[in-house]
């Protein structure tokens, strides 16, 4: 985390009704929906890939992560593409973001310590709580959300290349 908490810059994001953020440290790039290429036998929400710059990133949509609603697709759908250390490796991953507000710093760290009760999402998928304008921001933890996604996030599988066929 930040040396100073009131300076904790992150990426505001909707899922379904929620407002969830995401250091804005590890954001890459925010895209329109593109082509998006299933991939057979991976965990639900992990199921699909993306190319990013000749890149192969794995495609989250977090909602089934979180146990959120997933809605029909809207033209206010985006692509967050994120690159973290996981693992002590430089991993690329996408996930599908039902609407980008906005890069911003929370106005304070309210705790790093999430209640295991009285909230709807996993406490495990949450890096700490942060006051936005009065309302409370939960700071996705994305390494603990892609623990179990672990084979599609080595990086051997990200880059295209040799005789590979490029996903579209």
């Amino acid at each position: 985390m930040a040396d100073n908490p009131n300076l904790f810059e992150i990426l505001t994001i909707a899922l379904g009704s929620e407002t969830f953020g995401i250091p804005a440290s590890i954001v890459l790039e925010i895209l329109d929906i593109g082509p998006i290429t299933p991939v057979p036998n991976a965990p639900a929400f992990i199921s699909s890939l993306i190319n990013f710059r000749g890149r192969v990133a794995p495609l989250a949509d977090l909602r089934l992560r979180c146990g959120i609603p997933v809605t029909e697709p809207t033209v206010d759908n985006r692509i967050v593409v994120l690159e973290f250390d996981f693992e002590g490796e430089p991993t690329l991953v996408a996930i599908l973001a039902d609407k980008v507000h906005a890069v911003t710093h929370l106005d304070s760290v309210v705790t790093d310590q999430v209640p295991r009760f009285g909230t709807r999402w996993r406490p495990e998928f949450v890096q700490c709580i942060g006051r936005l304008n009065s309302h409370f921001v939960m700071i996705l933890d994305v390494s603990r959300i892609f623990a179990s996604a672990e084979p599609l996030l080595r990086p051997e599988i990200q880059e295209l290349g040799g005789n590979h066929a490029p996903i579209n």
